[in-house]
């Protein structure tokens, strides 16, 4: 699914569940040596995703551990973003001479556990996620948002080495303007709802390319389940 959001220059692998037994390198054992078993379990998963999809760029197969933001560290000359969540893991990698950096996210869709919200958005987006909730309903916008500045903050990141809050970011979201259902025919009960998104900085932005940016662009599905966010800076 994460697949649909991305260009064909970035490479997409993902799993809805961690049944295929995986092999981590001593470095990675030691990342989740004291967690739960199911921490264990989706870690081992995601990579699973990460070094397939690097692999199919050529790229030998190698330790994915984190960094001191939890953010995973990518062989030299690739970019690539990890998400994972209940029923859901993905990894997208590309070549770094093709993208710059990229975030992708995935959440379970329905609302946002009470309080979330307004912690993680301003007074204008509940009030544009107000007006999206009025004419389209089945999707969970305020999980979207949730997880569309999750891919902000993925992409944000490796370009800076610095936070983003919440409150630094605000996102913009455009519905596509069929929702088709998986039988093929329009506004059906299994819709599958997307669109693209844009996310304006509030603080200064990274200087990609001599130019400094101020914001991010991506795209979104909501489909089985889930939200899916993505966000490709392409060179």
């Amino acid at each position: 699914m994460i697949g649909e959001l991305v260009p064909g220059s970035v490479v997409t692998e993902w799993r809805l569940d961690d049944a295929e037994p995986v092999a981590l390198f001593p470095e990675e054992a030691a990342v989740v040596a004291n967690a739960v078993a199911r921490r264990q379990r989706e870690f081992a998963t995601v990579r699973l995703c990460a070094r397939l999809a690097l692999g199919r760029l050529g790229v030998p197969e190698s330790p994915l551990t984190p960094g001191t933001r939890g953010e995973p560290r990518w062989p030299v000359g690739t970019a690539g973003s990890m998400t994972h969540c209940d029923g859901y893991r993905a990894a997208a990698v590309a070549r770094a001479s093709d993208v710059v950096s990229l975030g992708i996210d995935a959440e379970p869709s329905g609302p946002l556990p009470d309080g979330v919200l307004e912690r993680v958005s301003l007074p204008e987006e509940r009030r544009h996620l107000s007006a999206l909730a009025a004419r389209a309903p089945e999707v969970a916008w305020e999980r979207l948002l949730f997880s569309a500045k999750e891919s902000v903050f993925k992409t944000w990141y490796p370009l800076t080495g610095r936070e983003l809050d919440f409150d630094e970011a605000t996102v913009e979201f455009s519905r596509d303007s069929a929702t088709v259902a998986e039988d093929g025919t329009e506004d059906g009960a299994e819709s599958v709802a997307g669109g693209t998104f844009t996310a304006r900085l509030l603080v200064p932005g990274p200087v990609v390319g001599g130019t400094r940016r101020e914001g991010f662009t991506g795209r979104w599905l909501a489909r089985d389940g889930l939200v899916l966010t993505a966000i490709v800076l392409t060179r």
